[in-house]
This record gives structure tokens, C-alpha cells and sequence, in this order.
């Protein structure tokens, strides 16, 4: 959780501390839900809870995370008829030649702590091994030393 808050994160829920769904926790934190959320993780199931927990009438949920090729991502069809924005995006919509450089800056000022984002390495030899693990969801980010 210390990590998440050096991020910016303001609240913290875990899900298995209550019975009913996050998202019901979420919306009754916030008066009826957030402004924004952001799903990082590739789960269907916290891709769900972050677009079920945004506010009716405002509220945008982008995806970022990839979930695994045969997931479904159901909801009930009156959270897009209450004015919910579903967003998607691959790669944070980032911009490698303008964006690069900052988060270089950040990193060379300790800043922004990307080793604690790398979850394996792999020599090259194993690169398949790498892509199982990303699609089990259990790796992170890997390191292929070539």
C-alpha cells in the first residue's frame, strides 16, 4: 500500500476485507462513486469493479492492463446507459520521443522507483518463458538479459 501512495493513491481497498462486491464499498465511500479509476492489472474481474464503481453520469474508467485472450468483460448494461465512459488504452497512450526523456528524468532523480515494477528476469534463451508468465499473469514486468 506505501508503494500505491507514492503513486498518488488516496484510498486503498482490498476486496477480500468485505463481503459485497468492491465496487458497491467504493461507491458508498465516495457518495454514488469516483470521478476516474484506473485498472492496471489485466484481471477482468478489477476491470469490472473499476468501471462499475465510477459515477453515474461523469465518471471514466480506463483500462490498462491486458487480460488474458479468452476473457469476457460483462457488466450490466444500464452502467453505460447512466453516462459511464469505458476507456481502453494500450501503453498509456504514451509518446516514446516526448514522454521518454521525463520519466528518464524522474528515474535518474529517485523519483520514480522502477526496479520495484520488475517481477523476473530471464536470459534470452528463456524469452518464452517471459511470455508465459506475462500471460499466467504472474510476471509483471520482465528483464531479458541478451
Amino acid at each position: 500500500m506505501y508503494a500505491a501512495k507514492k503513486f498518488g493513491v488516496t484510498e486503498f481497498v482490498n476486496p477480500k476485507d468485505h463481503k459485497k462486491p468492491v465496487q458497491e464499498v467504493i461507491a458508498e465511500m465516495t457518495d454514488g462513486g469516483v470521478d476516474r479509476s484506473v485498472e492496471c492489472t489485466g484481471n477482468v474481474n478489477a476491470m469490472i469493479s473499476a468501471f462499475e464503481c465510477v459515477h453515474d453520469g461523469w465518471g471514466v474508467a480506463v483500462l490498462v492492463g491486458v487480460p488474458h485472450k479468452d476473457a469476457k468483460f460483462k457488466t450490466h448494461p444500464m452502467n453505460l446507459l447512466n453516462e459511464r465512459t469505458l476507456q481502453g488504452t494500450f501503453f498509456g497512450n504514451y509518446k516514446p520521443c516526448s514522454d521518454l526523456p521525463s520519466v528518464i528524468e524522474m528515474y535518474m532523480n529517485k523519483e520514480l522507483e522502477l526496479e520495484k515494477f520488475i517481477t523476473h528476469e530471464v536470459p534470452f534463451l528463456e524469452i518464452n518463458k517471459a511470455f508465459e508468465l506475462m500471460l499466467k499473469g504472474e510476471g509483471l514486468r520482465c528483464i531479458i538479459r541478451m
